[in-house]
């Protein structure tokens, strides 16, 4: 039995102190953040809006520990100035989900950024090694301060960003390998397409999702167009550290919602029947086997199956 103690007056004095001195550090003294229009309460709002879909006022009032009523005039502002845009929610039509419209994603874009480049020169004052220190003192704050409380979201989807492309190449060439014994020609594959993913991105027919897992790329998927009729799922994958949270099943979910909501007829896929896991999702979701042939690539003899869903 964990016993629990009343904190001293030195305890509270010291944390009190942190909270002095970080505030001062990152400037949410200052009247607007980050030299921008918007409060810390505006802009935390954007990032919630600009990290995950199909947000509720309600989602965000629970998720933020915001008053409700105030969240509303803060939404109703953001309307007026066009940052925002309302939609019915598939599961109920009396609910209305909230997005970032081209306006809101242009105004968020340089508080991101603004943000990342505070934190780096934070850091850059820092050798490598007080660096690793500062940042798992912050984990350790954030685990301690969270025991006890049920993570509503153990990990959010967000859009593509720079440096995702490396990492995803990188991460598949290595997990492949370890699990299933691929050689570099698999992660050569994988960066032909992301780059071609890249180079010809059309926003109104394909789409990206990254799963972010306490500040670290834990899956993605991606959406390309193949015909004006017929999309193509490419590149799940789900790191081992997050497995069993749901996050494929999520991911294959996102696909056929965006294929279904850009009005392609198909959606298909290809893959190998060693990748058991992935399968299992695939025929959950209702895919159905095409086609399969036997061939060797990778450095093994594989079986390659192509599935498809009829939207």
């Amino acid at each position: 039995m964990t016993i629990h103690h009343q904190p001293g007056k030195e305890r509270i004095d010291a944390v009190r102190g942190f909270n002095r001195f970080y505030t001062r550090q990152i400037g949410l003294l200052d009247e607007g953040l980050l030299k921008s229009a918007f409060s810390l309460t505006e802009a935390r709002v954007l990032y919630e809006l600009a990290h995950r879909d199909g947000l509720t006022a309600t989602d965000l009032a629970r998720d933020l520990g915001l008053d409700p009523g105030y969240l509303s005039r803060l939404l109703k502002k953001f309307e007026e100035r066009g940052l925002v845009e309302r939609a019915a929610t598939q599961a109920d039509a009396r609910r209305s989900s909230i997005a970032l419209t081209p306006v809101g994603r242009a105004a968020f874009a340089p508080l991101n950024q603004g943000s990342h480049d505070q934190v780096a020169a934070l850091l850059d004052r820092l050798p490598t090694i007080e660096q690793d220190r500062l940042v798992k003192a912050m984990q350790t704050v954030q685990r301690l301060l969270s025991e006890g409380t049920e993570a509503k979201i153990p990990y959010m989807l967000r859009p593509l960003q720079v440096g995702d492309i490396g990492w995803i190449i990188h991460r598949q060439g290595l997990l492949y390998a370890q699990e299933y014994g691929w050689d570099e020609t698999y992660e050569a594959l994988v960066a032909e397409i992301l780059g071609a993913f890249v180079k010809s991105f059309d926003p109104k027919w394909e789409r990206s999702w990254i799963a972010e897992r306490e500040g670290e790329v834990v899956g993605s998927v991606f959406v390309v167009r193949q015909s004006d009729a017929v999309a193509k799922l490419r590149l799940l994958y789900v790191e081992p550290s997050a497995r069993g949270l749901g996050i494929g099943r999520r991911l294959v979910e996102e696909c056929i919602g965006f294929a279904r909501a850009r009005g392609y007829k198909t959606l298909t896929l290809w893959t190998n029947d060693v990748l058991t896991s992935a399968r299992r999702i695939y025929e959950a979701a209702g895919f159905k086997l095409a086609d399969e042939e036997r061939h060797h690539a990778f450095g093994k003899d594989l079986v390659g199956q192509n599935w498809n869903l009829e939207l």
